[in-house]
C-alpha cells in the first residue's frame, strides 16, 4: 500500500521575523528541516510527498527544497488559498491570512486516495516518529469503528524551546494507548528546565512527562471528507472572530473524538523536537543537525 507524506508548508511564520522559515538552511550543504524529514520518511517506507504551499512562495520554495525532493520521489504541490471556501461563504473584508491547518489539508482533497502522514514543515521530528506512523497506517486495524487515526506522542519535556513560548497539544491518553482528549495550549515556556504555561492567576507548572501532539498525524484518506464536513459549521460560528479564527487540525481531531466519529492511537516516541519557531532557533537547529551528523544519524550530504 502506497503511503504519502504531506507537509504543511504554507504558514506565514510571524514569530520568525520575516523570510520563508520553511526553507531556511540548517544543514552543512544547504539542507532544510524538510530534507531530513524526507530522508527519514523514505527510509521508513513512504513513497510520495505532497507540499501544501502558498502561491506567492512557490518559485522560492521549488528552488529551495522542491527540486531536491523531486530527485528522490514523486512530488505534488497544492496551494492553500484564502478564498478556497465552500459556497456560499466568502472571505470577510479585512481578512489577510488563510484559515489554519485544517483548511490547508483540504487543499489535498484531489490528490490523496490512500493513507498519509501530515506534519509541519518547520519542525524536526526524528526517524522513529516516521517509522511508527508508517507501520501503523500501512496495515488495517481490526475491530475499529469510524475513522482510524494515529499520532506520534512526544514527551513534553523533549519539545520545549530555549527562545520563547510554544504551542503544544497536551494529551490525555487511556491505559490502552488511545487519545481521550487533546488541549491546544499556547505560551508554554521553559523555566529552570521545566515547562510552565499561562493559567488563571499566573503561570502554572506542567508535568514534563506529559504526552503531547506535535502535529504529526497518520490519517486515512476519508479524514479529508470529515474535515470538509466540519469546515462549514466552523465558518458559520466565527462571528466577531472572522478576521483571525483558524480551523486547526488538532481541534478537528478533538471534535471527532468527542463526537464518537473515530479514534486515535498514540504512538509514544522518545525523539527530541527542535524547530524554527523563532529566528534565534536557526542557530540551535544548525547545531543539532551537526550533532546528529557527528553521531551517525545522517550522512554529511543527504
Amino acid at each position: 500500500m502506497k503511503t504519502t507524506l504531506v507537509f504543511l508548508a504554507a504558514g506565514f511564520g510571524s514569530r520568525f521575523g520575516g523570510g520563508v522559515k520553511q526553507i531556511e538552511p540548517v544543514g552543512p550543504n544547504g539542507e532544510v528541516l524538510m530534507d531530513y524529514a524526507v530522508y527519514d520518511a523514505l527510509r521508513a517506507g513512504f513513497d510520495r510527498v505532497v507540499f501544501i504551499i502558498r502561491r506567492d512562495i512557490e518559485a522560492e520554495f521549488r528552488s529551495g527544497v522542491g527540486r531536491r525532493v523531486e530527485e528522490k520521489c514523486d512530488v505534488e504541490y497544492v496551494y492553500q488559498e484564502l478564498g478556497d471556501l465552500p459556497a456560499p461563504f466568502v472571505v470577510p473584508e479585512g481578512r489577510k491570512k488563510p484559515w489554519g491547518t485544517g483548511q490547508a489539508l483540504l487543499a489535498c482533497r484531489n490528490v490523496l486516495n490512500g493513507p498519509f502522514c501530515v506534519l509541519n514543515a518547520d519542525d524536526y521530528y526524528g526517524a522513529e516518529a516516521f517509522q511508527l506512523i508508517h507501520d501503523s497506517i500501512s496495515k488495517p486495524q481490526a475491530g475499529g469503528t469510524g475513522l482510524d487515526l494515529c499520532m506520534a506522542g512526544y514527551v513534553l519535556g523533549n519539545t520545549l524551546s530555549d527562545n520563547g513560548g510554544v504551542t503544544r497539544g497536551l494529551c490525555r491518553v487511556s491505559g490502552a494507548g488511545m487519545l481521550e482528549e487533546i488541549c491546544e495550549t499556547r505560551g508554554i515556556v521553559k523555566l529552570d528546565g521545566a515547562p510552565w504555561a499561562p493559567g488563571e492567576g499566573g503561570m502554572r507548572s506542567l508535568d514534563a512527562s506529559l504526552s503531547v501532539s506535535m502535529n504529526i498525524w497518520g490519517l486515512p484518506a476519508a479524514f479529508i471528507d470529515y474535515l470538509a464536513e466540519g469546515f462549514v459549521p466552523f465558518l458559520e460560528r466565527m462571528g466577531e472572530n472572522a478576521l483571525s479564527a483558524e480551523y486547526l487540525l488538532p481541534n478537528a481531531v478533538g471534535e471527532m473524538i468527542r463526537a464518537g466519529r473515530g479514534s486515535v492511537r498514540v504512538l509514544p516516541t522518545q525523539e527530541h523536537w527542535f524547530g524554527m519557531t523563532y529566528a534565534e532557533d536557526r542557530l540551535l537547529a544548525q547545531q543539532r543537525i551537526r550533532e546528529l551528523i557527528a553521531g551517525g544519524r545522517y550522512p554529511e550530504r543527504l
